[in-house]
């Protein structure tokens, strides 16, 4: 642990060992990155110039369940924070109980979601109590970190981002208390975009502000000093890049501008927080999404697998251009020269592989417990964070034909009526009609029969005022007759559900499939995925995430970690109709 004193502050600075301190921090969140690599991307902070990790903690990984806490594997937030310990880095820590992060739901555990009667993100009791209970198992693992106390914990947040949410002070003044209690005694922060609306309603008094932004430092900081004079100048997010949307390619700025930019920063006199210096990769299902356009016409829009933001230091853990214009600019800030860049790790070998074994999903919905109730079930309802429901329903008959509307998919529904497909329909349509309907047609015959939605999920709302967005199936009506009594079947897709490889079909329907592969030598590598359409991905039983061919992600990080010499298996889960091969290829950026 640290020598160092704790970090204070005094005339509008940070000040430690009784001087001046400057805090060059890199983002780098713990759950997006396989442990075994903390190290090296840590070690790649320090070569860049930084003396501080800065971390969020994502509430939904570590307490999926109520009372039911994740502290090991993504989640080992303790092992994180003394490792940077040892490489000599301070660590901020950004508790929530909202993160934002483009992370599903921005941390809001999906029982808290499904719970209607508790009003999120305010001082509403049944949050305050959600808050408190999860604080009480989280704080205490940081507290004793802390430099107050030996540690490299420097300072810790109050809730996040708030001001584009709400103005409830009171709830800031719960969590500044709820934190306080738990023995936070570093300086605690909060941090908002350069605006009056977000400065008036995220901040409070005795909690130091800092600002969010990726250009015009001094335009933010005068309107930041406006309303905190005070306080240190702290570029929380320096946004070095961005996220990016299924179907939508982001450009990168240049290095030199981005770079530019940093110094600007700096030559204010301010600290920085470069969000994100390395952006990892969002396993399983725990990609977020956005509504963006106007509020009364909003389009629904997944976040990719990757989290690459193009940061300095990329998905595949390489130091990028602006790593090194990063490093030029930092460098001044030291005494010393900074650390040489560690040794890259070892890539696999390319291999093409192809499947040996397949199985159909819906004899595993079959055998999952069946829910019967007179209304469609939200995933959230049912406990699922990350997974596929089937929703049965019988449609009445004989009838004269009339069209068919599902209201609140969330997010694409493969529909069929006994058997026969009826279509695929997404909720994103606003991409092809200018609206975004409350309801999906389709036209069906007349006849009676079971109407059948599988319903997968690409990540839940993580900004804005509508972070409520419950998965599943809304409602079904038949014309102007809503259908009632669904039997549904939910898939959790967290873990590799167990597979009969001995089953056929020659159905279309959503496959299970397996390639198996030999390794000598563990190393990274990219899995890419030409002919298949969109799905799910599994290495050695450890959910990968989601795969899309609508782009622009057209590989899929694999860390070397979670390989091992021998044999080692792949499984898609296949939703759409695609099919192909199964490409290992050396790590690129892209």
């Amino acid at each position: 642990m640290s020598s160092r004193s704790p970090l204070t502050v005094a005339d509008r600075q940070f000040v430690r060992d009784g001087a001046p301190h400057r805090i060059l921090s890199g983002a780098l969140h713990y759950f997006r990155v396989h442990p075994d690599q903390w190290r090296h991307r840590l070690e790649l902070l320090r070569a860049m110039g930084l003396n501080t990790v800065e971390t969020y903690v994502p509430w939904n990984l570590h307490e999926p369940h109520p009372g039911e806490f994740v502290f090991d594997g993504l989640g080992d937030i303790e092992g994180f924070i003394d490792l940077a310990a040892e490489l000599d880095l301070d660590v901020i820590v950004r508790p929530g109980p909202y993160i934002c992060a483009e992370w599903d739901a921005g941390g809001i555990p999906v029982w808290l979601l499904s719970d209607v009667s508790i009003p999120l993100r305010c001082s509403d009791p049944g949050w305050i109590a959600a808050v408190e209970a999860w604080f009480s198992e989280l704080i205490p693992r940081i507290a004793p970190r802390q430099s107050t106390r030996g540690g490299n914990v420097i300072m810790v947040q109050v809730e996040n981002e708030y001001g584009s949410y709400g103005d409830d002070h009171a709830y800031l003044e719960a969590v500044r208390e709820m934190l306080l209690g738990h023995g936070i005694d570093v300086p605690l922060f909060t941090s908002d975009g350069p605006t009056d609306l977000m400065l008036t309603g995220g901040t409070i008094d005795g909690v130091l502000a800092t600002a969010n932004f990726g250009s015009r430092a001094a335009e933010s900081f005068r309107i930041l000093r406006e309303h905190r004079d005070e306080d240190p100048l702290f570029c929380m997010e320096f946004w070095c890049g961005w996220f990016t949307h299924w179907g939508h390619p982001v450009t990168p700025r240049p290095a030199s501008e981005v770079a530019a930019e940093l110094k600007a920063i700096l030559d204010e006199g301010a600290s920085v927080n470069i969000y994100m210096a390395h952006g990892g990769t969002n396993f399983a299902g725990w990609s977020g999404a956005n509504l963006v356009g106007p509020y009364e016409d909003q389009a629904f829009r997944p976040t990719v697998t990757s989290y690459d933001y193009f940061s300095p230091i990329d998905e595949q853990g390489r130091p990028t251009e602006l790593f090194h214009a990063f490093r030029e600019v930092l460098a001044p800030f030291h005494d010393e020269p900074l650390p040489g860049l560690p040794d890259p790790l070892p890539l696999l070998e390319d291999q093409d592989l192809a499947v040996d074994a397949s199985a159909p999903l819906a004899p595993v919905l079959d055998a999952q417990p069946a829910i019967t109730s007179a209304t469609a079930p939200s995933l959230d309802e049912l406990g699922v964070q990350y997974g596929v429901a089937r929703y049965r329903v019988p449609i009445p008959g004989p009838r004269a034909p009339r069209p068919l509307l599902l209201g609140d998919i969330a997010d694409i529904a493969q529909v069929s009526l006994d058997g026969s497909p009826l279509g695929t329909v997404e909720r994103d349509t606003a991409e092809s009609t200018g609206t975004a309907p409350e309801e999906i047609q389709l036209e069906i015959s007349g006849q009676q029969g079971d109407l059948e939605c599988l319903v997968e999920h690409f990540g839940r709302v993580n900004y804005g005022p509508h972070m409520r967005d419950i998965k599943g199936l809304g409602t079904v009506r038949h014309g102007q007759q809503y259908a009632f009594g669904f039997t549904t079947a939910a898939l959790d897709l967290t873990t590799v559900p167990t597979l009969d490889w001995e089953q056929v079909s020659t159905s279309s329907a959503p496959h299970f499939h397996r390639a198996r592969f030999h390794v000598d030598r563990p190393g990274d590598t990219l899995v890419v995925l030409p002919g298949w359409q969109r799905g799910h991905l599994w290495v050695n039983g450890f959910a990968l995430g989601r795969y899309w061919d609508r782009g622009p992600q057209d590989s899929y990080f694999l860390p070397g970690s979670l390989l091992h010499p021998g044999d080692n298996e792949i499984i898609l889960l296949e939703t759409g109709t695609g099919s192909g091969p199964i490409q290992l290829r050396a790590a690129h950026r892209g």
